[in-house]
């Protein structure tokens, strides 16, 4: 076969028969060809198979094995575990890991050292040991404080020598926010949604002017939670202050917040939504257990045995007994005062003071000009003055006239002022919106969220 006839065979299926066709010239058909063939034809590649094959030959070192042992020397671990009930110095050292009879020496020698063998049951203890278990440093937390940094003992290794001290650690506070649905009681719903019971205590106190829990809680009520949580090391430490609270009871809704204005020397408390306080200004009673062993009447005086008013109201309390501030305030007097014998006045907001006589000594720090808050210790029940025994004397005032403390009406705390309420509704406003992200649905009765701070 020719050329020619390849190529008019090739271009016949998109020509059609170019011997037939009087309109087609030949070299119309070699253009059509030539363009079909610079599109359509891919000239093969060789096959792979046939090309010669070059071989490289190389040799490589093994590594050498005792230079890998050589930097797995020098290696540290760290171990940690929880104190077991009846565990022993012994046996917590070897759940650790540490093989180092010096260590064990030294921390049964030392006096800071020996902090670690007191500590409770589920107390963390974390280890740094070398590759043939001798330790080279050790951490625990020996003591947790109400508010503020924890205490960890720390013992450190250098050279053949140890060393032990206490140092304090900052906690990382966290915010946590709960919702949880009555059941059965309060606890057990606090339980349920893995709320600690200080934050479930916290929770009564806040809605026990509202709220009977013992008898007015109805399978169905819910509530919810904000407060703050303190962690070190990836362990909750403690729960702090609860921030806010929601507690739906049968059809009344309760809500509280705290609020503190930063810098303020008028301390913090629970408000409502709207800003009105939640916390009496003064206590019912300066002494947690007494009994009233005269009231605010006319009687005949113990010493003089005159008919006269007797113008506060006595507590008998055994001699020694704790005296608080019935409400925040400034002191006004610190001293005897004849008949009254070891007194203190406390000036509170607007025209209100009050009066505690016949002390057996002061509270440590208390002088005229110290701040105190509602419940704060000021003194001790003695019988100084003219009493014919131990108790308090304790006198209520409006405008420096005595009222009698057990009948007056009780104002709420101080309102906020102006500036006060501005800040509070900027707080206020935050914890509202974290409770419409924890109203539950009905298909989702509890949730958790967390944030930190």
């Amino acid at each position: 076969m020719t050329t020619q006839d390849h190529l008019q065979r090739v271009a016949r299926p998109l020509f059609g028969n170019p011997r037939k066709s009087r309109l087609m010239t030949g070299t119309a058909v070699v253009l059509g060809i030539c363009a079909f063939g610079a599109f359509g034809v891919v000239p093969l590649a060789p096959d792979a198979a046939d090309l010669p094959v070059t071989t490289l030959t190389k040799e490589i070192a093994l590594p050498d094995l005792s230079q890998q042992i050589a930097k797995v020397d020098g290696q540290h671990y760290l171990r940690e575990e929880k104190m077991r009930s009846g565990d022993s110095l012994a046996s917590l050292l070897h759940r650790l890991g540490v093989d180092d009879a010096a260590a064990a020496e030294f921390i049964k020698s030392d006096k800071t050292a020996r902090s670690l063998l007191q500590l409770k049951t589920g107390k963390r203890v974390q280890a740094e040991i070398d590759e043939d278990g001798e330790l080279i440093s050790l951490r625990a937390r020996i003591a947790e404080a109400k508010d503020g940094p924890v205490k960890n003992l720390v013992i450190d290794r250098k050279g053949e020598q140890f060393t032990a001290s206490e140092v304090s650690s900052k906690l990382e506070r966290r915010i946590e926010m709960h919702t949880g649905e009555i059941k059965s009681s309060l606890f057990a719903a606090t339980d349920a949604a893995q709320i600690p019971d200080s934050v479930a205590t916290q929770i009564v106190e806040m809605f026990s002017t509202s709220i009977d829990f013992a008898a007015d809680l109805r399978r169905g009520d819910h509530f919810n939670v904000v407060y703050e949580t303190y962690w070190q090391d990836g362990e909750m430490v403690r729960a702090g202050r609860v921030l806010a609270g929601e507690f739906v009871n049968g059809n009344h809704t309760f809500q509280s917040v705290w609020f503190e204005e930063p810098g303020s020397d008028q301390g913090g408390g629970y408000y409502t939504f709207d800003g009105k306080s939640l916390k009496k200004a003064f206590l019912k009673s300066p002494l947690e257990f007494s009994r009233i062993s005269s009231g605010f009447s006319m009687r005949v005086h113990p010493i003089s045995g005159q008919w006269k008013q007797h113008k506060g109201v006595d507590f008998a309390a055994p001699t020694g007994t704790p005296i608080r501030a019935s409400g925040d305030g400034i002191v006004d007097f610190v001293g005897a005062q004849n008949g009254y014998g070891n007194q203190v006045v406390i000036k509170h907001w607007a025209n209100y003071s009050t009066a505690y006589a016949h002390m057996s000594r002061f509270a440590p720090g208390i002088h005229k000009g110290s701040v105190v808050r509602q419940g704060d210790l000021i003194g001790y029940v003695g019988s100084t003055g003219w009493a014919t025994g131990p108790h308090l004397h304790y006198e209520f005032r409006v405008a420096n006239e005595a009222r009698d403390p057990m009948s007056i009406n009780i104002p709420n705390q101080r309102p906020l002022n102006a500036n006060e309420m501005a800040r509070f509704h900027e707080v206020a406003g935050e914890m509202i919106h974290r409770f419409a992200l924890l109203r539950p649905s009905d298909s989702q009765p509890t949730a958790r969220l967390v944030s930190m701070h």
